[in-house]
């Protein structure tokens, strides 16, 4: 048994330090899923703090300690769509802040802003499972496990997503080249 799975048994049976130990270590990619569904560190701080309230109320109904990550990851994206439902607040440009997991993937800050603009415009379903996969590196299964749905429906919202942020990013460009040739 890891000292991982050891901390886990350990926060299930209500060792506080444990439990506090397990969040120190998830922390970083809490925050992160959190600021990439509310847009603005304020609204992320929040959910963040919320998240961690709900996984130290219900870390004793964890039923199988290796997927503890995958349980307050799922608690964070169900605490930011519950956050963004009650609020239904209107995002200006301001709110699309380039969060550290879009500067891993694109080089130049022009692309960024585009990468960030065009994921924030694409349905729920797709938006989750595209971060889920290339931001924080799960599999297929974990994302599944996430998001309470079937790898198939995964599957098919990893491929719709990728080919609507083709698309759009597409037009983007296409739209740029035809205002450099006026």
């Amino acid at each position: 048994m890891s000292k991982k799975e050891r901390l886990i048994k350990q926060a299930i049976k209500g060792d506080q330090n444990a439990l506090q130990t397990l969040l120190k270590e998830e922390k970083d990619k809490l925050y992160k899923m959190a600021f990439i569904y509310m847009k603005n560190e304020h609204d992320a701080l929040e959910v963040f703090q919320q998240t961690v309230l709900e996984v130290i109320e219900s870390i004793h109904q964890l039923r199988n300690p290796a997927y503890f990550s995958t349980w307050a990851t799922r608690i964070c994206i169900n605490v930011s769509l519950k956050e963004i439902r009650k609020n239904k607040k209107v995002t200006t440009m301001e709110d699309y802040l380039i969060p550290d997991v879009i500067e891993e993937v694109s080089s130049s800050i022009e692309e960024k802003l585009d990468l960030t603009n065009v994921l924030y415009e694409l349905d729920e379903k797709y938006k989750s499972v595209l971060i889920l996969r290339f931001y924080h590196d799960f599999a297929v299964k974990q994302i599944a496990e996430i998001l309470g749905c079937p790898e198939g429906t995964v599957k098919t919202n990893l491929h719709r997503g990728l080919a609507l942020l083709k698309t759009k990013m597409k037009g983007v460009y296409m739209d740029e080249r035809r205002n450099e040739s006026y």
